[in-house]
């Protein structure tokens, strides 16, 4: 975990709760953690040949999709618990309550550090602490990354670099650290006149009321206006090379936490691809091991799982999502009940049957160019007639 004293290079400390205050840190972490929290999550039933059904009636599923205890719901602890994961070196921590039974009760995350870890041999297997008592871990949720350190924790250089620029950025802007210009006075002016000077110029345009006025030097004063140098100048593209390192850090598209220089309409969506499949799709299977370590007794092991929907990424493009389904309805690897499920719809009398609505031949109950309905094999393919051995094989003239 970062302390209040992990110094920089730059000369800034940097620690889990100073980094979120960057914007760039605490949008990557809020885009991650939200993500995977605003999945639909579910616990399945595992049968012998592998199928998986859900388990609605589950003691976790519960817990995972309504209220994880009375003052958490299923979905801030899991937002919780990434955060956690993503900040803090120990990674997310949560504790399990069990009734005398082993019925499941709640799903506790506590404040960081209430749960400590360390390993104590070089098996590098977890002994869990609470308040100094050794938990077992079975009782134990523990999200890890994928390193020892936390992403937080490995960019803390750059996070330090972005903290410097963003202070000084608030000193050129608001206090005034680089002035607009200078009075330049000739030589041997006294002091006295100087002031008068002063005084007169603050009067006009000290308060910032006077921005546009004329200014009227005398005694041979001259105004020579500051320019910002071409360092100065690069000062923006340095801000924004800072916002993609720490992109880079947490493995997630600079597009997605501000950054849209390179983002045009026809890689964004590559981009939001990629950010499933290379930076969520790790946390979700991290989660889903996770969570059924801990939620699931030794006899539940290898029967139940955890799993997060990813389909509901691509609800938001229904168009795309339309025709992935009607493809798969047409090339028969569904049938449209099945597609009519993944919208959340009812299904209907005849949806089971899977056959190509696009060709009259293949639809359910016609036969060839809209004849009687065709013998069909196990597979769906019609069935090649037989010919007739009554039929006189030629015809008397």
């Amino acid at each position: 975990m970062l302390g209040t004293g992990a110094q920089t290079h730059a000369g800034v400390a940097v620690s889990a709760e100073t980094a979120l205050r960057t914007p760039a840190v605490a949008a990557a972490v809020r885009t991650i953690s939200e993500a995977c929290a605003s999945l639909a999550v579910k616990v399945v039933s595992i049968a012998a040949d592998g199928t998986e059904t859900e388990a609605p009636n589950h003691e976790a599923a519960k817990l995972l999709k309504g209220d994880a205890n009375d003052w958490q719901s299923g979905f801030e602890f899991i937002r919780s618990i990434v955060v956690d994961a993503l900040c803090r070196d120990q990674g997310g921590l949560a504790r399990v309550t069990r009734s005398s039974d082993g019925r499941l009760l709640e799903i506790i995350r506590p404040r960081p550090g209430f749960i400590n870890v360390d390993y104590p041999d070089d098996s590098l297997q977890p002994r869990y602490r609470v308040n100094g008592i050794v938990q077992p871990a079975s009782d134990i949720i523990h999200l890890r990354g994928t390193f020892d350190k936390a992403p937080l924790t490995l960019c803390r250089e750059a996070i330090g670099v972005a903290v410097v620029m963003e202070r000084h950025a608030s000193q050129l802007f608001g206090r005034g650290a680089r002035p607009g210009g200078a009075v330049e006075m000739p030589k041997g002016i006294g002091e006295d006149a100087i002031k008068k000077v002063i005084a007169g110029w603050n009067k006009t345009f000290g308060d910032g009321g006077g921005a546009g006025r004329t200014a009227f030097l005398y005694d041979g004063a001259t105004f020579k206006q500051m320019t910002l140098s071409s360092v100065d100048a690069q000062f923006q593209q340095l801000r924004l090379f800072q916002l993609q390192e720490i992109a880079r850090a947490f493995n997630i598209p600079a597009s997605l936490i501000g950054d849209l220089t390179r983002a045009t309409w026809s890689n964004s969506a590559e981009m939001q691809r990629q950010f499933l499949q290379l930076c969520l799709e790790p946390w979700l299977r991290a989660l889903e091991s996770a969570l059924g370590r801990a939620l699931f007794t030794k006899e539940e092991k290898g029967k139940f799982a955890v799993r997060f929907d990813r389909d509901d990424f691509t609800n938001v493009d229904l168009t795309a999502r339309a025709t992935a389904i009607n493809s798969l309805v047409a090339s028969r690897v569904i049938n449209p009940n099945t597609g009519r499920a993944w919208l959340d719809l009812p299904p209907y009398d005849g949806g089971e049957e899977y056959a190509n609505p696009n060709t009259g031949a293949s639809q359910p109950g016609v036969g060839h160019n809209g004849g009687p309905p065709l013998d069909r094999d196990e597979g769906g393919n019609p069935k090649t007639p037989k010919p007739d051995d009554d039929k006189d094989q030629t015809d008397e003239p």
